[in-house]
């Protein structure tokens, strides 16, 4: 039967129907079942891949009848069918310009339905699947697997909001439920680019609506928070998005118009450290995205870490702001696995802006691992950040009025007792902050920045190459590290005094004399080192830095073992922990809440270590670590180290080894930088030990950064 056949007969069943029931309630259901169809079996495939929406398969009110006049039912029918022919219409059009443009394999489509198309990745996401599996997030049952299937969903769906909306019944009973309400971004992009009539809909979305007033979102900005060693989760720093309305972009101090946009792991802080640890690295927690108010996050971070941080304004259009936050209110209730290094605060919004910036592809630009001072180093790179904006963290104030207190007295103006020098420190007694007391704005204090903005840093991965002796063997070291920066490496863009390394590897290359039989020679080709983990906290106890100076280690490294006569180098795998005391001496740039530039520490240490090759296959040890690193110049650092272990490997039988010996360590290090990418560095080692081979150790090396 032709489609011109069938609508006379359909009109005139529903006339027999009313006039049937003409003094019973009619659920609005059933008037629009037999007029809204869009010819779906005509058409087919139309709605095979469109699975039912709630709202549709409810029943909506009845709606009563106070008389037997069908006038009122026959205008709304003819609405109805009206509607539907129009939506016909425009549904093979937009079909034929979405296939002409082939709209299901655009960039922007496909990342809005979480396709990773060209993003690295090391934990087998499949391209041609969503990394979303939530089935309220498709229209489509073959959504997550097939962007066409989805995108013509979408269409059909927007045909059936078309043929629906005038009339009343459905509209009011469908608010919130309409796919304009649900996936506004998918929509904006669509009828966006098909060109089409958006005045064509009127539906209701009052919960999209109230969310978009509270927050008003005229200018997006990212705020960078420095990295926290006492906190392991915050070891690398963290991103966040600052969302500004009218108030807070005339005025940025006014804080308490602004929002936090936060990505983050949805943990079980019931979990121990090394569990906790071990699920966010391999995605067995969830997302958790959290929009709160502004004031509240920044606290965290100012206030109760005591970080400094950056803001920077994201030179996005206000089109293009509108369409992140609906991407958002899409995918804010989505459980989606959390990586560590991945998937994580800084490449959520990388990926955010590569929604409304397809051709930029800013994700794909960064290694596997993705670190927030990255993430804003590749976007001032491609010109999207402006007006950066440095807010001290409380520490920071404090240490600036002591550095003001400290220079005065200094002058003669004011005396600086040890009591009025404690009450500057004291985080208890000296409230001072960049927030005010009411949280509402951020103060204008006359504090200079600190060298810390993370723009200004040397690239995190670094490769070297260097030359040596060790005792009377020449060497050459070739080695690469994952991240981050040690106390001689170039401190700009860094908070200081930092110290966080990981994933570096050093082969050392022997130059063998095969001539000479009088020493023993060690291999050709050794591992010399493979480091997981080291770092340093340092917080000096004279100055306004709250926390505890400690260190860690795990790592894989040769050592020579002392309890034998004339030992050699053997690896093992190693393992310690350090804690006690810095100071930090000198005088700090002016105006600045910084500390002063050099540093001293003494630490008590221990450490295990376990290997075939060194007496009774394990040592442990315990002492002290003391040293100092010296600021002579922008460009010239030196560090100082003596390391006083005692060792115990065990009784022993053997008459030449020894049980338990001090074995002390000193080190000299020197490091000059080319420029931001390039470095010398200059490591002497000695071993007080006259049990082993080789004692000194002296290395000159290339450092590149990338």
């Amino acid at each position: 039967m032709s489609r011109r056949a069938r609508l006379p007969l359909t009109i005139a069943g529903l006339l027999l129907t009313v006039q049937a029931q003409a003094f019973l309630p009619t659920p609005a259901e059933l008037v629009i079942t037999g007029a809204l169809a869009l010819d779906n079996k005509a058409d087919a495939g139309l709605n095979n891949n469109i699975k039912p929406n709630s709202s549709s398969n409810k029943d909506i009110a009845d709606h009563p009848r106070t008389n037997t006049n069908t006038s009122g039912v026959d205008n709304n029918v003819s609405h109805i069918v009206a509607s539907n022919t129009k939506a016909e219409q425009l549904l093979a059009s937009w079909r034929e310009q979405a296939k002409t443009e082939n709209l299901a394999q655009h960039t922007t489509w496909r990342r809005l339905l979480y396709f990773f198309d060209d993003q690295k990745n090391l934990i087998g996401k499949k391209k041609d699947t969503s990394l979303v599996d939530d089935a309220s997030f498709f229209l489509s049952e073959k959504g997550a697997q097939d962007s066409g299937a989805e995108l013509d969903a979408l269409l059909v769906a927007l045909a059936e909001e078309l043929a629906l909306t005038h009339n009343t019944v459905v509209k009011d009973n469908t608010a919130n439920n309409s796919v304009l309400c649900r996936f506004p971004a998918r929509v904006q992009w669509l009828t966006d680019t098909l060109n089409i009539d958006k005045t064509s809909w009127q539906a209701e979305c009052p919960e999209l609506d109230e969310w978009m007033q509270k927050l008003a979102p005229e200018q997006l900005s990212i705020m960078f928070a420095e990295e926290y060693l006492d906190n392991p989760i915050s070891a690398f720093a963290h991103t966040l998005l600052r969302i500004d309305s009218k108030a807070s972009v005339a005025d940025p101090s006014q804080i308490h118009h602004a929002y936090a946009l936060n990505y983050t792991v949805d943990g079980d802080p019931n979990d121990s450290f090394p569990v906790y640890a071990i699920k966010s690295m391999t995605g067995l927690y969830d997302n958790a995205i959290e929009i709160d108010p502004y004031p509240e996050k920044l606290a965290k971070y100012l206030q109760d870490d005591e970080r400094d941080a950056w803001t920077y304004q994201l030179n996005l259009t206000p089109s293009e702001v509108q369409q992140i936050m609906l991407h958002v209110w899409e995918t804010k209730r989505l459980d989606l696995p959390y990586y560590f290094t991945t998937d994580n605060c800084a490449s959520e919004v990388l990926r955010l802006i590569d929604v409304v910036r397809p051709q930029q592809h800013l994700l794909s630009r960064l290694p596997y691992a993705v670190v927030p001072s990255d993430v804003i180093q590749l976007l001032n790179e491609e010109d999207l950040l402006a007006n950066p904006r440095y807010t001290p963290a409380d520490n920071t104030v404090r240490q600036a009025a002591l550095n003001q207190a400290k220079a005065a007295a200094k002058l003669g103006y004011q005396p600086l007792t040890k009591e009025a020098a404690q009450e500057i420190k004291s985080a208890e007694r000296n409230p001072a902050s960049s927030m005010s007391a009411d949280s509402k704005t951020i103060r204008n204090l006359p504090i200079v920045a600190a060298n810390n903005n993370p723009i200004d840093r040397h690239p995190l991965q670094m490769a070297q190459i260097g030359v040596g002796q060790r005792g009377d063997n020449n060497y050459i070291d070739v080695g690469v590290r994952a991240g981050f920066h040690d106390t001689l490496d170039r401190a700009a863009g860094f908070s200081q005094f930092f110290n966080l390394e990981g994933l570096a590897a050093t082969l050392r290359l022997y130059d063998k004399d095969d001539n000479n039989s009088n020493y023993k020679q060690p291999d050709s080709v050794v591992l010399q080192n493979f480091t997981l983990l080291r770092g340093r906290s340092f917080n000096p106890v004279n100055s306004a830095q709250q926390g505890k100076t400690w260190g860690v280690s795990v790592e894989a490294t040769r050592v020579n073992d002392g309890s034998q006569q004339d030992g050699t180098d053997h690896l093992v795998g190693s393992v310690g922990y350090e804690t006690g005391w810095s100071w930090a001496f000198g005088t700090p740039n002016a105006g600045t809440g910084e500390m002063p530039p050099q540093l001293c520490y003494t630490l008590l240490s221990g450490t295990g270590q376990a290997g075939r090759g060194i007496n009774k296959g394990f040592r442990v040890g315990a002492g002290v670590n003391a040293g100092c690193r010296y600021q002579i110049n922008n460009q010239l650092r030196a560090q100082a180290d003596l390391q006083l272990p005692y060792w115990y490997h065990g009784s022993s039988d053997e008459s030449n080894a020894r049980g338990h010996y001090w074995q002390p360590v000193s080190t000299l290090g020197l490091q000059y930088d080319i420029d931001k990418k390039q470095a010398l560095r200059i490591n002497a080692n000695y071993e007080w030990q006259d049990r082993i081979d080789a004692n000194d150790d002296l290395q000159l090396s290339y450092r590149r950064y990338f």
